[in-house]
């Protein structure tokens, strides 16, 4: 990977209830739905030509971020973000 190349910042579309990353036209996301006490991530998904940069994972940590910001608990209600979740012991507080 060409470390000179950053990918844009992950934006938070409260909106559309979505972390979201635009490359060259392509649109990555991780859905979550939200109530008072937790957020439920839904989906995350990755377009093919944006594969292999590791913007799954940072579209999840940033909204993994925003849930501890906000006190909520986290329902991975997404293979992924569960996967994620035991990869990574630091989150796992996090869990509803």
């Amino acid at each position: 990977m060409n470390s000179s190349s950053t990918a844009p910042a992950v934006q938070h579309n409260r909106a559309a209830a979505r972390f979201e990353i635009a490359i060259d036209g392509h649109l990555a996301v991780a859905d979550y739905a939200m109530d008072p006490v937790q957020m439920t991530f839904t989906h995350t998904f990755v377009p093919p030509a944006l594969r292999g940069r590791g913007l799954a994972e940072k579209l999840v940590r940033a909204g993994l971020a925003e849930a501890r910001a906000q006190g909520r608990v986290v329902v991975p209600a997404c293979s992924y973000v569960a996967t994620f979740i035991e990869r990574n012991p630091e989150f796992r507080d996090l869990l509803a």
